[in-house]
């Protein structure tokens, strides 16, 4: 159990910070808003695709970034912090 969960917080801060590397310019983000929105992005992720293609880690992975980018952009416009330019 702790272990899921360490895993998971692992898990989301590696997507979230992938994301917030492929986005362009600077996010106004906190690290654990970072880790909290790459965690949800496996999570929904894990859980659709687990039930629609079965176990695929790596496109799990590659599709969670994906999403975590969008959350991390949509984030951004309901907060108000919109994306710096670099």
């Amino acid at each position: 159990m702790i272990g899921a969960i360490i895993g998971s917080i692992i898990a989301g801060l590696i997507i979230g910070a992938v994301a917030r590397l492929i986005l362009p310019g600077k996010q106004d983000l906190s690290i654990l808003m970072t880790i909290a929105i790459g965690v949800v992005s496996s999570l929904i992720v894990g859980l659709v695709l687990g039930a629609v293609l079965g176990d695929h880690p790596w496109i799990s992975w590659i599709v969670s970034v994906i999403v975590a980018c969008g959350a991390i952009v949509l984030y951004g416009k309901v907060s108000g912090k919109e994306q710096l330019a670099r």
